[in-house]
């Protein structure tokens, strides 16, 4: 009878221990995981919590407010599983691509026949937001860039879409490594 007491409180603290769990049982719906990474506080923002977490459908940005941020900014909209990216593997992912000034979206794999787009991470193939932001992320993953215009195309726009000293915001879903 006397470890009856102990036994129980045993039991109770397992339970406790077992309910409080790790962050392994909550990374199998990655749907629900979302991470911020900090923003200066003068700078603006994109309504994160507006990007879907279906990582099998074209997301939408909506127009950011404020100002834009001066340094590259990475929040995980999902986080994957697996391995993560780092510099010199070759990555397949979806994207969408805004103008933060305008809110416009300028391009999208996704409207290309759903086919991903393949680089090399760390090859200088891409602007450096991508070279930057991409590292870390695991497949099934679902991240957000802003890429202010010197990670991006600077003073010399690619296309009318994209004004000279823009700051991009990129959905990023990484499909597989290799």
């Amino acid at each position: 009878m006397t470890r009856a007491p102990l036994l129980l409180a045993c039991l109770a603290l397992a339970l406790f221990a077992f309910a409080c769990g790790d962050d392994e049982r909550e990374a199998a719906t990655p749907q629900e995981s979302v991470t911020a990474t900090p923003t200066p506080a003068a700078a603006g923002s994109v309504d994160v919590a507006a990007i879907s977490k279906d990582v099998t459908a074209k997301p939408s940005v909506a127009k950011p407010e404020g100002e834009p941020p001066v340094e590259l900014q990475q929040t995980d909209i999902v986080k994957g599983k697996g391995a993560p990216v780092e510099p010199g593997d070759t990555v397949s992912v979806q994207y969408v691509g805004n103008s933060w000034s305008t809110g416009v979206q300028f391009d999208a794999s996704w409207d290309r026949g759903g086919e991903p787009f393949e680089f090399p991470v760390g090859a200088a193939q891409v602007i450096p937001g991508w070279d930057q932001g991409i590292p870390g992320m695991k497949p099934g993953g679902r991240r957000l860039l802003v890429i202010p215009p010197d990670l991006a195309y600077g003073t010399q726009s690619p296309s009318p879409e994209i004004g000279p000293n823009e700051t991009l915001i990129f959905v990023v879903d990484l499909e597989k490594i290799g």
